[in-house]
């Protein structure tokens, strides 16, 4: 599998689905901050660590994929369901970098702001990428 940007799901992409990402990521940010009101920010933070936009981004996914199935007059249930996942699955190992990102931020913060930003950035992308370069060799073999 190649990585690569494909732009055409911008033209895709109906305005009602973008409405419908940003109500669903306000609403997981509203939750978010009520956590933090009534559990204080240490939880409030683990929970503004969900990515807000991903629960609209993988329902939109798997139903534009059964749409393109039912263009060809198949049923493309199983295929939004997979692609789903696919994408699931890296929203996970980016998550997983976040947290390396936001370990190295923490400890260095105090030092030196814009230089530990920039460390905690390839400590994210480092995590991340040998994350899904993992994957994909055990998946591979």
């Amino acid at each position: 599998m190649k990585v690569g940007v494909d732009t055409s799901a911008l033209t895709e992409t109906q305005w009602h689905q973008y409405a419908l990402r940003f109500t669903l990521g306000g609403l997981v940010t509203v939750a978010a901050g009520v956590i933090a009101k009534l559990c204080g920010p240490v939880i409030g933070g683990v929970f503004l660590a969900f990515p807000a936009i991903f629960p609209a981004g993988v329902t939109l996914i798997a139903r534009r994929e059964r749409e393109k199935k039912a263009k060809a007059g198949l049923n493309g249930t199983r295929r939004g369901h997979r692609v789903a996942a696919l994408d699931s699955a890296g929203a996970v190992l980016g998550s997983v970098g976040l947290v390396g990102f936001a370990v190295c931020f923490w400890q260095g913060i105090t030092h030196n702001a814009p230089a530990t930003f920039i460390a905690a950035a390839f400590v994210w992308a480092g995590i991340s990428l040998s994350l899904w370069w993992w994957r994909k060799r055990r998946r591979s073999h």
